[in-house]
C-alpha cells in the first residue's frame, strides 16, 4: 500500500493541542516521521514504526501536584498498584498517548478505503469548526467553552463515530464478537466512561417490534442494532457512540489527600483541555478503524472461500 507522512498527517492535526482557545494550549506540532516499514513511498510488510517528537513539555507545572492526588485522575491508583508514579502530564494515563493511535488509525483507516470503501467522515461541517460538529453555527458551544474556562472547571462529552459502506460478516459469534471488540477499544481510551452501539441505552425503553431492524429485499428499516447483530456485521453502518468525562485536572480547588493521607485541597495549574472531548473525535475513529482493520483481516484468512448463500440486501431502505 502506498503510504507517506502526508496521510497520516490530516488526522494527527485533528488531534493535536493548541488549534483553538477551547482546547488546551500547548502548541505540539505533532509532525509524524515514518522510520520503518515503508520503501520508496510502500508498505513493506514489516512493521511500520511512527516518532511523534514532544516539543512543548513543561514539566513544572506539576510540582504542586507531586504529593498530592487529583480526584477523578489516575494518581491514587497508580501509586497504589506500583508504588511510584509518574506525575508529569499524568504518565500513562495522559491522553498524549492517543497520538501514536490516531497516527496507526490513519493507516488502518486507508487499508479500509482501498479494500472496502469503508469510509469515516462524511458530514460537510465537520473540518471547519473547532468542535468537529456537524453543525454550522456552534456559537453556542463556544460561549460554553469560554464560561467553562473562566469557572476554572470542565465538562464531558458525547461522540458518536461512524463506519460507512460496512461488508457483511466481519466479526465472530461469541468471545470475539465487532462489538464486544469495539467497546473493549473504546473503554481503553482515557476518559470515556460508557459506550453504546446503535441505539444504545435508548433500546431499555423501546418495544421489540421497533427495535428489531425489520429486514426486506429492499434493504434494513432501520439500525438500531448499529451494524452488528450476534456480534457480526450486518453490512449497515456500525455506529458506535462513547460518553468522556470531564476533565480531571481543573483550576477549581478540590478535596483530596496526600501521600501521607492527609486531607488537603489540590489545585491544577498548567494548561488542559476544559473538554478533552473535543479532541476525541480523531482517536475515537482511529480505534473503530483498527478494530474494523483486525476484524477484516480475520475474516479474510477464515471465510476467504465463503460463497454467501444470498446477495446482502441495501445497508438502508429507500422509500
Amino acid at each position: 500500500m502506498a503510504l507517506t507522512e502526508a496521510d497520516i498527517q490530516h488526522d494527527l492535526d485533528r488531534r493535536r493541542p493548541g488549534t483553538s482557545r477551547h482546547v488546551t494550549q500547548r502548541q505540539e506540532p505533532d509532525q509524524v516521521q515514518i522510520l520503518s516499514g515503508v520503501y520508496q513511498g510502500v508498505t513493506t510488510g514489516a512493521p511500520i514504526a511512527l516518532l511523534i517528537q514532544n516539543t512543548d513539555q513543561r514539566s513544572q507545572d506539576y510540582g504542586d501536584i507531586l504529593q498530592t492526588f487529583r480526584p477523578g485522575h489516575a494518581d491514587y491508583t497508580y501509586l497504589q498498584k506500583y508504588g511510584v508514579r509518574d506525575p508529569r502530564g499524568g504518565g500513562r494515563s495522559s491522553a498524549r498517548l492517543t497520538a501514536p493511535t490516531v497516527a496507526a488509525g490513519a493507516v488502518a483507516k486507508k487499508w479500509l478505503m482501498e479494500k472496502y470503501a469503508i469510509g469515516f467522515e462524511d458530514w460537510s461541517h465537520v473540518p471547519h469548526n473547532p468542535f468537529y460538529a456537524p453543525i454550522a453555527d456552534v456559537s453556542h458551544l463556544e460561549n460554553y467553552m469560554d464560561s467553562l474556562r473562566k469557572a476554572g472547571d470542565s465538562c464531558g462529552a458525547r461522540i458518536r463515530v461512524v463506519a460507512q459502506h460496512m461488508p457483511v460478516g466481519l466479526g465472530q459469534p461469541i468471545y470475539d464478537r465487532l462489538d464486544a471488540d469495539i467497546a473493549f477499544a473504546m473503554m481503553g481510551l482515557n476518559a470515556v466512561k460508557a459506550v453504546e452501539i446503535g441505539a444504545g441505552f435508548a433500546s431499555v425503553v423501546q418495544r421489540g417490534s421497533t427495535h428489531g431492524d425489520s429486514l426486506s429485499p429492499e434493504g434494513f428499516e432501520g439500525n438500531n442494532a448499529g451494524g452488528v447483530l450476534g456480534g457480526i456485521s450486518t453490512g449497515q453502518d456500525l455506529e458506535v457512540s462513547i460518553a468522556i468525562k470531564p476533565t480531571s485536572s481543573i483550576m477549581t480547588p478540590r478535596d483530596t489527600i496526600n501521600s501521607d493521607g492527609t486531607a488537603t485541597q489540590v489545585q491544577t495549574k498548567g494548561r488542559h483541555d476544559p473538554c478533552v472531548g473535543i479532541r476525541a473525535t480523531p482517536i475515537a475513529e482511529a480505534l473503530l478503524a483498527l478494530v474494523v482493520m483486525d476484524h477484516a483481516l480475520r475474516h479474510r484468512a477464515q471465510c476467504a472461500d465463503v460463497v454467501m448463500p444470498l446477495s446482502p440486501i441495501p445497508a438502508k431502505r429507500s422509500d
